[in-house]
């Protein structure tokens, strides 16, 4: 087998890795789905994707070290372990406690895994070819995304065997991926390099000190804050106005999930002909003009103009603040790194915003939360450097 060829042989099961790693956006349309079997209010069903995102907090600088201890392979390994167990909980059921505990699971195999996954793409694939390989990455996981509306709708509506489950038989479809990814992972070689120094927690905070890095941190946060915000309100926004069933306004997670698979790809491309600066302008545009939509109209059409619109414009904005961030302290990757991925925090600061603001307002108040997030990126292009 020649080099090429072994390469590629060692990418396939880090692919699948990388689907795995799209499992955790099922949070969006799974709290739906829970919301409506408990009768629970948005403020409670959004506390489940908020967990998830916590655990980006406590566990994004303790996974470099442990991956400086036990290397990236086995840090991996264990994500998808942690991430199996995770999705074998509501196969038992979907009580209120049994949920937040899947979640919580889920959302810390995913913290492990986005920390370790990247650099053990690294491993395998260098220099020129890492940036497009990471790209694949994302799609291979944005295919995870967009399916998981789709399979539990078609479960819902019992359209496939779905045991009794309902709903929930996605959980099993994708524990049995999960369990084919640590098979074929662990049968799979890969070489890692000697390990970095470690970064602490004092490490990190301390760069918050510096300007530009805490405007980058709190762009990460409105743009984690976004995709999930929107992944969990899209579908409530066609309910409330439209009337829509659930199992029919699941499409508008898939609807974003998609723009957001469009807008990576052709994200790489025209940033290679524009300047980070522009085209970042141009994706806070698109959102801006999708919240205002949002505002002013009911119309399906127009709805969904919108959801299509932040996916598109949400898709490129960590690259972006990421590498801002890297280029600004170069010789303190390490650290930025990890204070990055802990920016994902976000994430469980706008469900619980939006949560309690469409209680009060309806889903109106959650898009008047989201668009705090898009004016808060549109004054961070007035700072981007490169």
């Amino acid at each position: 087998m020649s080099n090429n060829q072994l390469k590629y042989a060692k990418l396939f099961p880090v692919m699948l890795c990388f689907f795995a790693m799209g499992f955790v956006d099922l949070v969006g349309i799974a709290s739906n789905y829970v919301k409506a079997d408990l009768n629970l209010s948005d403020s409670q069903a959004n506390i489940f994707p908020s967990l998830v995102f916590f655990w980006f907090l406590i566990f994004s600088v303790p996974t470099g070290i442990l991956m400086n201890r036990i290397g990236r392979k086995k840090t991996v390994l264990l994500s998808l372990i942690v991430t199996f167990v995770s999705l074998l909980l509501p196969i038992f059921g979907d009580s209120y406690g049994l949920m937040l505990c899947s979640f919580s699971l889920l959302g810390i195999g995913n913290a492990l895994m986005q920390t370790s996954l990247n650099p053990l793409l690294s491993n395998i694939i260098s220099g020129d070819k890492l940036a497009s390989s990471l790209t694949f990455g994302q799609f291979v996981k944005a295919i995870a995304s967009f399916l998981a509306p789709y399979i539990a709708m078609w479960g819902a509506t019992c359209t496939i065997p779905q045991f009794g489950l309902g709903w929930r038989v996605l959980f099993p479809i994708y524990m049995i991926i999960a369990i084919l990814a640590i098979l074929w992972l662990s049968a799979t070689p890969i070489e890692e390099e000697k390990p970095d120094k470690a970064s602490g927690f004092v490490d990190c905070l301390k760069l918050l000190g510096n300007p530009f890095i805490i405007l980058c941190f709190l762009g990460i946060m409105c743009h984690v804050g976004i995709d999930v915000g929107t992944n969990t309100t899209a579908p409530k926004i066609l309910m409330e106005r439209l009337g829509m069933t659930l199992d029919e306004a699941s499409f508008a997670t898939s609807l974003y999930f998609i723009f957001r698979t469009i807008g990576c790809f052709s994200g790489s491309i025209i940033l290679q002909k524009i300047s980070s600066k522009l085209f970042f302008i141009i994706s806070v545009i698109c959102m801006l003009v999708a919240m205002v939509l949002l505002f002013v109209s009911d119309a399906q059409y127009v709805i969904y103009t919108a959801i299509a619109l932040i996916g598109f414009g949400n898709s490129n904005v960590f690259s972006i603040v990421f590498s801002q961030a890297l280029l600004s302290l170069p010789e303190k990757k390490n650290e930025i790194s990890g204070l990055m991925i802990m920016g994902l925090f976000g994430g469980t600061v706008f469900p619980l915003l939006m949560g309690f603001a469409s209680d009060a307002m309806g889903q109106d108040g959650a898009v008047g939360v989201m668009t705090v997030g898009v004016v808060y990126l549109l004054f961070y292009t007035l700072k981007i450097k490169h």
